[in-house]
C-alpha cells in the first residue's frame, strides 16, 4: 500500500523531517522535529488526528499550568477575589443579595481576570492581614473604589454603622471612642439611653472608686 508523503508538513507543533520506518503492524512512522527544539518519531494516523501535536512538550506545559491555577486556588488573594465575585454575581444567602445584588454591586469587567486583579492588589498594599474595603461603601468593586485596610478601618466603613456629627465632623462611634480615649461600650451605651450626641461626647467618664 502506498504511503502519503508527509515530508515538510506541519501538525501543531511538529514538521515532518523525513520517512523513518514502517511498524509491524503496517503503520508508517515519520521523523519530526518539533517546535522546543526536540525530535519525535510518531505514525502518520496520529499526526493526521491531531492525537500527537508535540514532542511532549505541549502536555507538560497544560499540566504546568493546572498546577499553577489550582497552587493559586488555595491562595488567600484568590480567596478573597473569588469569594468578591461571588456575593455580587451568584449570591446565595439571603443578606448577601440584600446587601449586593439588590443593590446593584458589581464586579468590574477587568477584574474577572485574577491575573488583573491580583497585579492590582500586590501594587496597592496587599498583606495577608488586610481586607479589600470598597471606599463608597455604595460604589462597585473597581481599582477607584477599592483599598486594602485592616479590620477595624473596614468596620468602620460599614453601611450599618451609626454616624454621629458633632461640631461638622462626622464619624462612627468606634471612631469618636478612639478619638476621645472612651471605651466604645460606654458611648454606645450613652447614646441607647437617649444622651445627646453633644452630651454623650463631651461628658467625661468618671471613674469607678475602688
Amino acid at each position: 500500500m502506498r504511503r502519503t508523503d508527509l515530508t515538510n508538513q506541519t501538525f501543531g507543533r511538529l514538521k515532518v523531517i523525513s520517512y523513518s520506518h514502517t511498524t509491524k503492524d503496517g503503520r508508517a512512522m515519520w521523523l519530526c522535529n518539533c517546535s522546543c527544539g526536540n525530535q519525535k518519531i510518531t505514525s502518520s494516523k496520529d499526526l493526521k488526528r491531531g492525537t500527537v501535536q508535540s514532542c511532549g512538550c505541549l502536555r507538560k506545559e497544560v499540566v504546568s499550568k493546572r498546577q499553577k491555577t489550582h497552587g493559586l486556588s488555595e491562595s488567600r488573594l484568590y480567596y478573597i477575589w473569588s469569594t468578591m465575585k461571588r456575593r455580587c454575581e451568584t449570591a446565595k444567602s439571603e443578606k448577601a443579595r440584600k446587601d449586593y445584588l439588590e443593590r446593584g454591586i458589581t464586579v468590574c469587567k477587568e477584574w474577572h481576570d485574577f491575573s488583573i486583579f491580583q497585579k492590582w492588589a500586590l501594587n496597592n498594599g496587599y498583606s495577608e492581614n488586610l481586607t479589600i474595603d470598597r471606599i463608597n461603601n455604595n460604589g462597585n468593586y473597581c481599582p477607584e473604589n477599592c483599598r486594602w485596610v485592616n479590620q477595624k478601618t473596614q468596620q468602620n466603613n460599614k453601611r450599618s454603622n451609626v454616624r454621629l456629627t458633632y461640631n461638622n465632623k462626622t464619624q462612627t462611634i468606634a471612631q469618636w471612642a478612639d478619638e476621645l480615649g472612651m471605651k466604645y461600650n460606654t458611648l454606645d451605651e450613652r447614646l441607647r439611653k437617649g444622651w445627646s450626641v453633644k452630651r454623650a461626647l463631651t461628658t467625661p467618664v468618671m471613674c469607678k472608686r475602688g
